[in-house]
């Protein structure tokens, strides 16, 4: 149902294939009454319709007029429909292209757009490698994205003009962009150099620049989305100003979510220093009416959770019909998550969220590479564990060879529409059965 994305692309000759396409339909129109005037004046049986026939035929118009009525009526139609498939094909051409071949263009318009409604929950590099995946399988796109980070350029951004955080947003917009990679490299590019500029992304520049100018944060997402050429939308959970903060093992507390990514004590609970955070209600919205909600992989509890903390976005999840998947890490984040398993990710998730938040969790079977950077560790799924704590657990291998603690964005996004593929399956077959349990009751 969800192929790979290879395609054949054939030399194409248009003029000659229409110019056919027209010479054969006057061949078989002329063939068609040819055949009507033959069986209207040999076949018996056609006489007592003659009437009928006869005012179908516009037979009591004189010649030639009639000709230039039914041909006027042709000319109409034909213009009309060339009309409407010129507007139709030039709604595809004159998209500014970033590089994208109009066949690429055309796919993107016409397939992707009837692809499922999915919305991915997260934040950081996780969620974007998430997205640069599905984007080749559906334009119906939403990720909601965590507004808690206070470090590097998005902290001081915040400090300074009082700013919702950019970061993740950027990462977003960069992984949904049609001029992937290159528009992501620009979007990160951080200058090292220049009074003010220095430690800066340009994306979290441009991002501060187009919330200035549209007159809020979210405007300013969805402006800068349209003008990169972003399939899908990027939505924050929460338009309020919020800081995580966590309770360590040790008995401290600490609050910021760079303080929180790389405190020294196992982490034991995090929440907002809100306690009711307002939730972003078109996020809310988009959630509602998903066919499939992905907990995106990333930290657990500076990208993923934070979302998850704000009550209307975790209610929303939870009160859901979709099909929800928790997408769990690669690897291990020291400080934050140090030698946790499978089992632990989720306990976690289960402590932050309400029950019903995911139904599956796809984890990662491929343990025969190692990371060169030994801080990492490759989280670990017990050997023919196929079920935590009631939740089914689906394995694959879905890292990233070359950066071993990171997932692989084709493999990832394979995976994960495998699994949609095969919940609409077994959907459809018990709407097979209920009928035919009914008739044996």
């Amino acid at each position: 149902m969800f192929p790979s994305r290879k395609w054949f692309y054939p030399g194409m000759h248009v003029k000659r294939w229409i110019a056919l396409l027209i010479i054969g339909f006057m061949a078989l129109s002329l063939a068609c009454a040819m055949a009507l005037a033959w069986v209207y004046r040999n076949v018996d049986f056609v006489q007592p319709f003659s009437e009928p026939v006869q005012a179908a035929t516009l037979q009591f118009i004189p010649h030639p007029y009639r000709e230039i009525l039914v041909g006027s009526v042709g000319l109409f139609l034909t213009i009309l429909a060339i009309w409407k498939l010129s507007a139709s094909l030039m709604e595809v051409v004159v998209t500014p292209s970033q590089g994208e071949r109009l066949v690429d263009r055309v796919y993107a318009r016409r397939i992707l757009n009837t692809g499922p409604k999915i919305v991915t929950i997260g934040g950081g590099t996780g969620q974007a490698v998430l997205l640069r995946g599905l984007k080749e399988y559906t334009n119906n796109l939403t990720a909601i994205v965590t507004v808690v980070d206070d470090g590097g350029s998005s902290g001081r951004l915040r400090r300074e003009f009082g700013a919702l955080p950019p970061g993740d947003v950027r990462q977003c917009i960069g992984a949904l962009a049609v001029a992937e990679p290159l528009m992501t490299r620009m979007l990160n590019y951080r200058f090292d150099k220049g009074d003010g500029l220095e430690g800066h992304s340009l994306g979290n520049l441009m991002m501060l620049a187009m919330a200035d100018l549209t007159g809020n944060f979210e405007s300013g997402i969805r402006e800068l989305s349209r003008v990169l050429a972003v399939r899908g939308q990027i939505l924050p959970s929460t338009l309020e100003s919020v800081k995580l903060c966590a309770e360590l093992e040790d008995g401290r507390t600490i609050s910021g979510e760079s303080v929180v990514g790389t405190a020294d004590s196992a982490i034991t609970r995090v929440y907002l220093d809100r306690q009711h955070p307002m939730a972003f209600s078109e996020a809310s919205q988009a959630i509602l009416e998903a066919d499939y909600i992905i907990l995106a992989p990333g930290s657990l509890y500076t990208s993923l959770l934070p979302n998850l903390l704000v009550p209307e976005i975790s209610q929303a999840v939870a009160e859901s019909k979709a099909l929800k998947l928790y997408v769990c890490n690669v690897a291990t984040e020291p400080g934050e998550t140090t030698h946790y398993g499978v089992e632990e990710h989720l306990a976690a998730l289960k402590q932050h969220a309400p029950s019903g938040v995911c139904n599956l969790v796809l984890a990662n079977d491929q343990t025969s590479v190692q990371s060169a950077n030994g801080s990492y560790e490759l989280v670990e799924l017990p050997a023919e564990q196929r079920e935590i704590d009631g939740l089914p657990v689906i394995a694959a291998d879905v890292i990233d060879l070359e950066v071993p603690y990171q997932h692989s964005a084709p493999k990832l996004a394979q995976a994960v529409m495998h699994v949609y593929s095969d919940y609409r399956a077994s959907k459809r077959d018990r709407r097979r059965a209920e009928p035919e349990a009914l008739k044996v009751s």
